[in-house]
């Protein structure tokens, strides 16, 4: 039976209003939590950037539900032996909830240091060469590893993970499907695409956890709520692989102006209309997914998560 959860912006939202939004999740019925990992927002509207692993560290204490990272980067702006140490004591502050989402990143956050941004076929196989990094690391043994990629001396993590900590790997299209059916212990994806679950379960993901996200905006007036969305959302809309090419805010807002309210409107979950929400959601459970998480986007969290316990998550459980 699939699972909801809610998902946390730290792109959107300041650290308290992330853990606010977490405790305010478990009241309302959801059973798991999602965080972004971004050193950038995508535009300057969102206006925030949290490090993920403080707010981890931060959500350990303030909820007890798990948590799973949608996604981190473990090959560019962190060396993988580096985020396999923040995993490892993520999982051992959560007691054992804690997955790690990783995908081949995107460049708004990765370029930082200056280097050069890779090829898909280059990141992917950097993604591969760093999670056997980072599951020989886990075992708490002692690593050296001198691949392609990346070496690692001599390393140990005396705090290692007490037991399974899952690697969750992110696709976006059918050849990166199959990179998570073979190296990942789940797929992450954010649209209900059944064929892309049936590329990862055909590559080696059978039996394997498919996980999604999703945003919405509650509200009572739906046409505000398109506006909102088109403000500091836009970004959901471009096409292609822009998401992972385009290096700074300020060239995703260039590229937003492309974005019409009307596309908006078309394509994000609006208003107040439980059946919308209700179908938005049962879409992913239809597609064979086991966990999906929802964000609200904008101000208005109170109202989203009333709205969501008493009348959408009692629906969705039906």
């Amino acid at each position: 039976m699939t699972e909801y959860g809610y998902f946390l912006s730290c792109e959107e939202f300041t650290p308290d209003e992330l853990i606010d939004q977490a405790r305010r999740a478990r009241q309302a019925g959801f059973t798991r939590l999602a965080i972004s990992d971004h050193f950038h927002p995508w535009n300057d509207a969102q206006g925030n950037s949290a490090f993920v692993w403080s707010m981890i560290g931060a959500l350990s204490r303030a909820v007890d539900l798990p948590v799973t990272t949608l996604v981190t980067c473990p090959t560019v702006r962190l060396h993988p032996a580096v985020t396999a140490q923040a995993a490892a004591t993520s999982s051992v502050l959560l007691g054992e909830r804690f997955a790690l989402g990783v995908g081949t990143g995107e460049a708004l956050n990765e370029h930082i240091h200056g280097d050069a941004w890779p090829s898909f076929d280059q990141r992917a196989e950097m993604l591969e060469e760093a999670i056997e990094v980072m599951r020989e690391l886990f075992t708490g043994d002692l690593v050296s590893h001198h691949g392609r990629h990346y070496t690692v001396d001599n390393a140990r993590l005396y705090t290692a993970p007490e037991g399974p900590l899952p690697v969750y790997v992110s696709a976006f299209g059918p050849k990166a499907a199959e990179l998570a059916g073979r190296i990942g212990d789940g797929f992450v994806t954010m649209t209900p695409d059944s064929d892309l679950v049936s590329a990862f379960r055909e590559s080696g993901g059978a039996g394997k956890k498919v996980v999604g996200g999703v945003k919405v905006c509650w509200s009572g007036d739906r046409d505000k709520a398109v506006h909102l969305v088109h403000r500091l959302w836009p970004t959901e809309l471009l096409p292609g692989e822009l998401a992972q090419l385009l290096p700074t805010p300020a060239h995703f807002e260039q590229a937003s102006e492309l974005v019409t309210l009307e596309a908006v409107a078309d394509a994000v979950t609006c208003g107040d209309d439980v059946d919308e929400h209700v179908e938005t959601l049962s879409a992913y459970a239809r597609a064979g997914f086991d966990e999906v998480y929802v964000g609200q986007i904008g101000p208005d969290q109170e109202v989203f998560f009333d709205s969501y316990q008493e009348l959408v998550l009692p629906a969705l459980r039906r």
